[in-house]
């Protein structure tokens, strides 16, 4: 069994958005605001980290086509007692983006657990209350290229 074979399906604009959570402790939270987490900004350090994902997703996850993407961009909510991030993936393609989506959200929340796991561990070394959760797509569209208006 191989890869599905799209030959056939016409390429139109892909657009997919994926959000997730991350929990963390109000003190490690008040530490990223203020820019004093000792490996940098763990925002910008996952920034690049999702986007660079959503670009090997294919090398990831056997099944998924190689997609030139039109763009990618991760953000990030900071609330009380979590970060969300958002990853948006754009293509013109023959096949839809939404798991470029999940694989640069998943990497970004990761990125930022690696940065501040020396702030979140208990005094046994575990992590009682930090958590990734709510990882889905949260928006997946597909329209012409005649409908493609770039401002």
């Amino acid at each position: 069994m191989g890869m599905i074979d799209i030959t056939g399906k016409e390429t139109v604009l892909r657009e997919a958005v994926a959000s997730g959570r991350i929990r963390l402790a109000p003190e490690t939270l008040a530490r990223i605001k203020e820019y004093k987490i000792k490996k940098g900004d763990p925002r910008a350090v996952a920034e690049i980290a999702g986007i660079n994902a959503a670009k090997e997703t294919a090398r990831l996850i056997p099944h998924c086509h190689q997609i030139p993407l039109s763009t990618v961009d991760v953000s990030f909510s900071l609330e009380k007692d979590f970060i969300e991030a958002t990853c948006l993936v754009k293509a013109k393609a023959t096949t839809g983006v939404e798991m470029e989506a999940l694989v640069g959200v998943s990497i970004a929340l990761a990125v930022i657990w690696d940065m501040v796991k020396y702030l979140e561990k208990d005094e046994s070394g575990q992590y009682p209350s930090t958590r990734i959760s709510d990882i889905r797509v949260i928006k997946k569209t597909k329209k012409p290229l005649s409908s493609y208006d770039p401002d």
